[in-house]
């Protein structure tokens, strides 16, 4: 269990750690990092959040955790605005793979990999292919039962970051005649398997980020199973569906400090008088309303923190709270792009921005697009909205 705290106890104590604890110029590091040295670097971080207590606080305490939703969003907020390093490396480790572990796995599967985790097992997850991303359920990776393993055959893509990851969270197709939601089953794949093979994807930043997998005649131990045979879409909707938003705490404070870039930026007095600054009406029109989006996916996220909150609201809000900050991103890393003349479409490729890491508007603004594609387009948000929020009709299909 953690430490008796009030939260204003908490806070400060995150406070006092990220003062001392933060590596200096931590960005830098990670700009000039080679694979293997990125991958240092992040799981070095890991240790040390791990062991001043920051690493998993949605876990249940049995598990490292057991802090308050009100105490974990404290918890990511002071780390966001102490521009801590974010743990891209593992954050589908830390969420997807422990949420579905918590959620849905047996107990042997928890004690194998949840401890794993918290000293650096890296996750990656298979569920989008080249005909099935926003389709999800039309996913069609077969896997065969022989005895006592699943023979799986198949493609995924767009797996963030697999080059890197010991254990990847796989949806496969085991019951070809069902209905395309029933025969679904959710396994957990050991990439380090015969027959997997992982190729990166180059983006238009130069990095590398996502991945495809190919999986030929790769043999799954029955035992790998999460829940029951071709009950995989449940599992996957209940388990991803789970997190509440603590995590788009952090997100959104890292927005306000990319923000917070911005706006010192267009009011340097040394700015090159050619530049549009924020003496400019249009531009501080701009700013004002970049910051009164901020405020108000604040309270979004805060909402989605608090006690009342009915469980049938969640899902609605968490697809209000995911198209707002994608979106709003994009914006504003896009203002900051196109405010620096030829100068600012200049950048330096870095080995994981998440879309407002480096500081550089161009590059950030090109990764930032990633956020309204994953975990759900912002189609697929607003269409949620719509019909679960809303209680608008369903399009005839």
């Amino acid at each position: 269990m953690p430490p008796e705290r009030t939260i204003d106890e908490l806070r400060q104590a995150v406070r006092d750690w990220c003062a001392t604890a933060i590596p200096k110029d931590w960005r830098r590091t990670e700009a000039d990092a080679t694979r293997d040295e990125f991958v240092a670097f992040q799981q070095e971080w890991l240790r040390r959040l791990d062991a001043a207590g920051w690493a998993v606080p949605h876990w249940p305490a049995e598990w490292g955790g057991g802090y308050t939703l009100a105490e974990q969003g404290v918890i990511y907020e002071e780390l966001a605005r102490a521009e801590a390093p974010r743990l891209v490396l593992q954050f589908i480790s830390l969420h997807h793979a422990a949420s579905t572990l918590l959620h849905a796995g047996t107990e042997e599967q928890r004690q194998r990999h949840l401890p794993a985790i918290r000293q650096g097992e890296i996750w990656c997850q298979g569920f989008s292919e080249p005909g099935a991303g926003s389709d999800l359920a039309s996913l069609a990776t077969k896997a065969v039962r022989d005895g006592d393993h699943y023979v799986v055959n198949g493609q995924k893509t767009w797996a963030s970051l697999a080059m890197y990851a010991d254990w990847c969270l796989l949806l496969v197709r085991t019951d070809p005649t069902a209905p395309k939601r029933k025969g679904i089953s959710y396994m957990l794949l050991d990439m380090k398997t015969p027959g997997v093979e992982v190729r990166p994807i180059k983006k238009a930043t130069g990095e590398e980020h996502f991945c495809e997998i190919f999986l030929t005649d790769v043999r799954i131990p029955v035992e790998n199973l999460i829940g029951p045979e071709n009950d995989g879409w449940r599992v996957a909707q209940s388990t991803l569906n789970s997190e509440r938003g603590a995590t788009m705490v952090e997100l959104s404070e890292r927005l306000k400090v990319g923000f917070g870039w911005l706006w010192d930026e267009l009011h340097d007095p040394d700015r090159d008088p050619s530049l549009l600054s924020a003496h400019d009406a249009l531009v501080a029109d701009e700013l004002a309303g970049y910051a009164t989006q901020l405020e108000a996916l604040r309270l979004l996220v805060a909402r989605g923190l608090a006690d009342d909150i009915s469980p049938a609201n969640v899902g609605t809000l968490a697809s209000i709270t995911k198209l707002v900050y994608s979106e709003l991103l994009q914006d504003i890393t896009g203002f900051g792009a196109s405010l620096n003349g030829v100068g600012g479409q200049l950048a330096t490729p870095r080995v994981a921005s998440g879309g407002w890491e480096s500081g550089e508007w161009l590059l950030d603004h090109i990764s930032s697009w990633e956020w309204t594609i994953p975990g759900g387009t912002s189609e697929i948000q607003r269409t949620i909205i719509g019909e679960r929020g809303l209680g608008l009709p369903r399009e005839p299909r």
